[in-house]
């Protein structure tokens, strides 16, 4: 019989050994891997040794870069920053998710309110069995889509095409910054 983690039941010194399955097959209990399919050892960086058999740092040291190259780069970022064309982006930006988001979360709060201290008001029928409250609840999904498909919209028609040529144009300028490497 096998165990939920693959292995065969009574292999190991773990709860899964029954007393009624002591019989020795001749292997002990630390020559047997533990296959863990939940487990990526390589992606999660925890526990792993490094060369010297001592526990690897769990967050590898910063890159480092050639210092010139690496300062030329850095400016040109600061430069893209401080321009015009990025404060515009940025600006357009702003000017939609913070009302986007204040709207959204006074009607969420609006809706937790009216439904912790008027519950004879969401508790009204509109339609047979469908009662305010019901009716507040569904509008939150509602809400919660139109404000996705807006903000889609407003990124694809105000922001996309600019921040692009943003993009295009620091990674014109930090190649140059960087001696033509590509």
């Amino acid at each position: 019989m096998q165990s939920s983690n693959g292995r065969p039941r009574g292999v190991g010194d773990g709860p899964e050994r029954s007393a009624g399955n002591q019989e020795d097959d001749g292997t002990s209990s630390r020559d047997v891997a533990y296959e863990d399919p939940w487990y990526d050892t390589s992606a999660s960086g925890w526990g792993e040794l490094d060369g010297a058999g001592m526990p690897a740092p769990a967050v590898p040291p910063a890159r480092a870069e050639p210092g010139a190259a690496a300062a030329r780069a850095r400016d040109v970022y600061l430069e893209v920053q401080r321009s015009e064309a990025f404060q515009e982006v940025r600006g357009r930006y702003r000017r939609f998710v913070v009302p986007g988001v204040t709207a959204f979360l006074a009607w969420y709060v609006a809706y937790v309110v009216a439904a912790t201290s008027a519950p004879g008001l969401m508790a009204r029928p509109v339609v047979g069995a469908v009662n305010v409250g019901m009716l507040a609840g569904l509008g939150q999904f509602v809400t919660t889509f139109l404000f996705t498909w807006a903000y889609a919209r407003h990124a694809r028609l105000r922001r996309d095409r600019a921040a692009l040529e943003l993009r295009w144009d620091t990674q014109e300028l930090a190649r140059g910054a960087q001696g033509g490497k590509p």
